[in-house]
């Protein structure tokens, strides 16, 4: 089952990225004013997309290390089933969002929003980005933008009950989302629209929806 949830993880990133062209599309823009027309872009986005993935790393672990506590009690294999069945159903439910189907999944993403708001001003001062040091630092503030797929992967990673599962979840999530986002800043926003293309979305969010569905299979 780790296996199955780290590719999970990494399928989820990838095929989320028509959800990230709406949640990101306007911050990696932010980011992308004031960077040199040069080679040196490509290594600031690099290291931007570094600093998002070490903090989904970091909440990996977190959560893995709330889940490991679901051990402690009795019954601990139900627990961590109820987990697993948690995290498929995330899945499920963003897929069919990101389908149109299922509008109020949205409102998941309220619950980070005062995080946000706490890490919104640190990365004002991040703004514009003109050093590799800047560029990491946005990208570790960054990972704290509220996002329903990101809290998709941290329900799975909490369901593997470890640190070491956990934070190895987040950084394959981290890789799948990857290529978009980079691709994304680097054509300047050029991928965007065929991205929020409304065909695009319902084909990425039946596919996402189908890993949740065949998660609930295999714990049948």
């Amino acid at each position: 089952m780790p296996e199955l949830s780290l590719f999970t993880a990494f399928v989820a990133g990838l095929l989320g990225g028509v959800h990230c062209a709406g949640m990101c599309g306007g911050l990696v823009s932010a980011f992308a004013l004031g960077l040199p027309g040069d080679r040196s872009a490509l290594s600031f986005q690099l290291a931007c997309n570094l600093g998002r993935i070490a903090t989904y790393v970091l909440l990996g672990a977190l959560a893995g290390a709330a889940g490991a506590g679901t051990l402690l009690f009795e019954r601990a294999l139900p627990a961590q089933t109820i987990l697993f069945a948690a995290a498929n159903f995330m899945l499920l439910g963003l897929g069919l969002y990101l389908a149109g189907l299922f509008a109020r999944f949205a409102e998941i993403e309220r619950l980070g929003r005062g995080l946000w708001r706490r890490a919104q001003p640190l990365l004002s001062r991040v703004l514009p980005i003109d050093s590799t040091g800047k560029a990491l630092a946005a990208g570790v503030l960054w990972g704290f933008l509220p996002c329903g797929l990101v809290y998709s992967a941290v329900v799975l990673a909490l369901a593997s009950a470890s640190v070491e599962r956990g934070a190895l979840i987040m950084g394959a999530f981290g890789a799948g989302t990857l290529p978009n986002l980079l691709a994304m800043g680097l054509l300047a926003g050029r991928l965007q629209p065929f991205l929020q293309d409304r065909r695009v979305r319902i084909a990425a969010g039946i596919a996402i929806a189908g890993l949740g569905a065949w998660g609930f299979v295999r714990l049948a």
